[in-house]
């Protein structure tokens, strides 16, 4: 709307399919969904199936659940052993050495992750707890008057373009954790 378009803002359960055509609840068509709903929970719905056969454009491109997916952690490692930028990560927690955490592939906001200190555990609660998990090295954030600050860095070729604060007395950040996004212009 704030960039002169029509839209409505509907749930996800509310999209019909007519055999040819997504629809609204007054079975208008949609033409374009703009979604922030996880492509993985997009995939459990009644209408999925029919995305392939449709013109429905949806934005966020279904490719995007490759880097959504933790295990993207694990890939990254193995093409890049050792670079600055990664820790070591693998699908399996025995062939990382000191402390790990385990992550489900698809989780999202600290859920169902576990800090693992040679068998002392700290875990979090959350849906995705029989979702498969890869390891990634534990890398305790730092402490500032019990807050732990972590730093989210987008960039667009290569050039810094924003940077999302997230912060937590946690020791896994997690949904509750403050936010502060701040734009990069270029």
């Amino acid at each position: 709307v704030q960039a002169g378009l029509d839209g409505q803002l509907m749930r996800m359960p509310d999209i019909g399919w007519n055999g040819r055509h997504f629809l609204d609840l007054a079975e208008a068509r949609i033409d374009a969904l703009f979604k922030l709903y996880p492509w993985d929970w997009l995939a459990e719905e009644e209408f999925f199936p029919h995305l392939a056969a449709s013109t429905l454009k949806v934005h966020e491109p279904a490719w995007r659940i490759i880097p959504a997916s933790k295990g993207i952690l694990a890939v990254l490692w193995e093409m890049f052993p050792g670079h600055p930028n990664l820790l070591p990560a693998a699908f399996d927690a025995a062939s990382l050495a000191g402390p790990v955490i385990l992550k489900p592939l698809l989780g999202r906001e600290g859920a169902n992750m576990i800090v693992d200190h040679g068998g002392r555990r700290t875990a979090t609660e959350g849906p995705y707890g029989q979702m498969p998990t890869m390891a990634q090295a534990f890398a305790p954030l730092p402490d500032f008057d019990g807050w732990r600050p972590v730093i989210g860095l987008w960039t667009v070729a290569g050039e810094p373009r924003g940077i999302g604060l997230r912060e937590d007395r946690n020791v896994i950040t997690g949904r509750g954790a403050r936010f502060v996004p701040h734009l990069i212009e270029g």
